[in-house]
């Protein structure tokens, strides 16, 4: 049964479980309702760097912090469409591409997104996008071009989202998501720890996401990049435990949805990653880098896929699923 009406409590407690009860829980229901060899590799590409008006306090490309980051215009898209090339060679089989904006504006620059869209796209990759803010309409353009899935997380609880980030609300997060699913495209929302926040604000973030009409089709747990310049840089390294505990959690509460092990993978042990795929994780971004962040590298997760007997999920898989369901019946 997938449930929508989760309560605070019922979070709380599967949250607080012994550790390997908890994991123990969340590798039933991910037998359940997954096919636990399988992985969703995902590439992202920063397609358009820096300079942005926003003032997260985690993000490296926030123009009003001094972080090192050069600023970089747009790329141009058969710059991008190479990428997204190489990366389905590599393995991957959706490729997002993040935009440092506060909101997409209509003019030539969202157009060419349109163009890299529709790229990706006939490349045969699911696209996935990360653009900030949008509006229905918008949303409505990136489906039509054959936009896949769009990413917005909610960062945090709604109660400690103002510690954190005061150029936008909550409900501007909210309401982005709304006109992505009105567009019939496919959420990826997910949030980050390791942001001085407490385990109730994880828990609350928890209960927004598993409350949702529709739970996203991912949910990307990240640990917090510390990176220098940014008000966040003097935070501790969020403990490798508390990854664990968020992703079963996740798992138990949205039993269909991919769990991504995101930030944070670069920090961690063969060992540690095998622990957050038996917790219930079952996509992760591979490639060099995760925006400007370091991230494993494709050859280091070909190994790790070998020894742990992981494959990567196809694309499209359950639209070519029910495709063949359809094509069974018409016979």
């Amino acid at each position: 049964m997938i449930r929508h009406d989760w309560t605070l409590q019922e979070i709380k407690d599967i949250y607080n479980m012994p550790l390997l009860e908890l994991m123990y829980r969340a590798a039933t229901v991910h037998r359940e309702y997954q096919d636990t060899a399988e992985v969703q590799v995902c590439t992202l590409l920063s397609i358009k760097t820096g300079g942005c008006t926003e003032d997260c306090a985690y993000c490296p490309q926030a123009a009003r912090y001094n972080t090192g980051i050069d600023v970089q215009a747009l790329m141009k898209t058969d710059q991008v469409l190479e990428f997204a090339r190489k990366a389905k060679e590599a393995g991957s089989t959706r490729f997002c591409m993040g935009a440092a904006w506060r909101e997409v504006r209509d003019n030539r620059d969202f157009d060419r997104v349109i163009e890299m869209v529709k790229g990706v796209n006939e490349i045969g990759m699911e696209v996935c996008c990360t653009l900030g803010m949008l509006t229905e309409h918008q949303a409505q353009r990136l489906a039509e071009a054959g936009l896949y899935s769009y990413n917005h997380n909610l960062d945090t609880s709604e109660e400690h989202y103002s510690e954190i980030i005061t150029t936008r609300t909550y409900d501007d997060r909210l309401n982005t998501l709304d006109n992505v699913r009105k567009a019939g495209v496919t959420v990826c929302c997910g949030g980050i720890i390791g942001l001085g926040e407490s385990h109730e604000d994880r828990i609350n973030m928890l209960l927004t996401l598993s409350t949702m009409p529709e739970h996203p089709d991912s949910v990307p747990i990240n640990a917090l990049t510390r990176v220098k310049g940014t008000p966040l840089e003097h935070l501790p390294k969020v403990e490798f435990w508390d990854m664990v505990r968020m992703i079963a959690t996740s798992r138990i509460l949205m039993p269909k949805a991919m769990v991504r092990l995101s930030a944070g993978r670069a920090e961690m042990s063969l060992s540690e990653q095998a622990m957050c795929f038996m917790a219930g994780a079952n996509s992760i971004f591979t490639g060099e880098k995760l925006l400007t962040t370091k991230n494993p590298s494709f050859e280091e997760d070909h190994m790790m896929f070998e020894l742990l007997g992981l494959k990567a999920r196809e694309a499209f898989k359950e639209e070519n699923e029910a495709a063949c369901c359809d094509h069974a019946h018409a016979h």
